[in-house]
């Protein structure tokens, strides 16, 4: 059981040696999203930490295998969306991605791993209807 725990803990210490890049890339203010300041409240209370320039990187963010997977969901997050740059999306694709948000906001966002740590991300029902009000998107009867 000793060297059970030993080698777990090897491997443990050996894993903080893995460190996954953890920046925020620095962008133009008027690059930024515009959007109401109700909107705004919600875009970065509950969606800003994985799909913007202005992560905030909590301490357990530096634990492996923690610090994988968080970057990893900030990675993939940016490269579907990214709020910081929105001004340098072309019409088509700020239409699209406004009918992403429109879909997901209800079926996916945030994710369920990140309201775990984050309790105060979760959206409300009058959150998730003024974002999908403010995307333009109308449902489709």
């Amino acid at each position: 059981m000793k060297r059970t725990l030993l080698i777990f803990l090897i491997v443990f210490i050996l894993m903080q040696f893995i460190r996954p890049e953890q920046k925020n890339i620095a962008t133009q203010k008027d690059l930024e999203i515009k959007a109401p300041l109700e909107v705004m409240t919600v875009l970065k209370s509950s969606c800003y930490d994985c799909h913007s320039n202005n992560v905030v990187w909590p301490a357990y963010s530096q634990i492996a295998p923690f610090s994988w997977i968080i970057s990893s969901h900030v990675k993939n997050g940016r490269k579907a969306l990214n709020f910081s740059i929105w001004e340098n999306y072309t019409d088509e694709e700020k239409q699209h991605e406004l009918k992403q948000i429109y879909r997901t906001v209800y079926a996916a966002m945030p994710l369920q791993s990140y309201i775990v740590m984050h309790e105060e991300a979760d959206l409300t029902k009058e959150q998730r209807l003024l974002i999908r009000d403010w995307t333009g998107i109308r449902k489709r009867n």
